[in-house]
């Protein structure tokens, strides 16, 4: 049996990424999956992660609540699809931790890199597609009022968290594809199937 393929969406919270996902695993006839949340371990573990009214969670201790996530997230959803040659689209997945732990919170990429190794069991994606979007234009889409921990750590993290994305995505060109999502939902969802179709072939 053909192994199936795996297509991550990342960017900045706003940026659209939720919305192509579901637009694409559609097209695909794809598996639809999220981090963190993908699993009944997951949503516990999401909520201690990101709700506002949870306390505060220590910068490792964030981190490796993440990994967890992650870890149940490849064995028990992505790994079991991949395997039986269906083709799975993730709303966030390693570059994540990278992005928003290690370039926004400031813990250390090489201790990061191997703690996401080791939970996604070495498991790289076909394809990571980065939607790129300015920071205000991302927070114009959002609402205030329901940022979750992350989100309202304000702009300039989001920055660095943007600024780490495009340092990943340039750093691996083969692995990853950046797309302007500055565009309508139907513009930004057209570049993404024609990316998806020209790396890993018709969709």
């Amino acid at each position: 049996m053909t192994r199936g393929r795996l297509v991550v969406l990342e960017g900045i919270d706003g940026c659209g990424k939720s919305t192509q996902a579901k637009l694409l695993a559609s097209s695909l006839g794809a598996l639809l999956t999220a981090e963190p949340g993908g699993t009944s371990l997951g949503t516990e573990l999401r909520s201690l992660l990101l709700d506002r009214g949870r306390g505060s969670v220590s910068l490792r201790a964030e981190a490796l609540l993440m990994a967890a996530d992650r870890a149940e997230h490849v064995t028990e959803v992505v790994e079991p699809a991949l395997a039986a040659g269906r083709w799975v689209v993730s709303d966030r997945f390693t570059a994540s931790t990278l992005a928003y732990q290690g370039y926004g919170r400031g813990i250390d990429l090489t201790d990061l890199k191997a703690v996401t190794a080791f939970a996604a069991e070495d498991l790289v994606p076909d394809l990571q597609i980065l939607l790129d979007l300015p920071v205000e234009a991302a927070r114009s889409r959002t609402r205030r009022e329901s940022d979750d921990r992350l989100e309202g750590l304000g702009a300039d993290f989001q920055v660095r968290v943007r600024r780490g994305y495009l340092a990943l995505a340039e750093s691996d060109p083969d692995g990853w594809a950046v797309i302007d999502a500055t565009g309508t939902v139907d513009e930004v969802e057209a570049q993404v199937i024609e990316t998806v179709t020209q790396r890993l072939g018709p969709i």
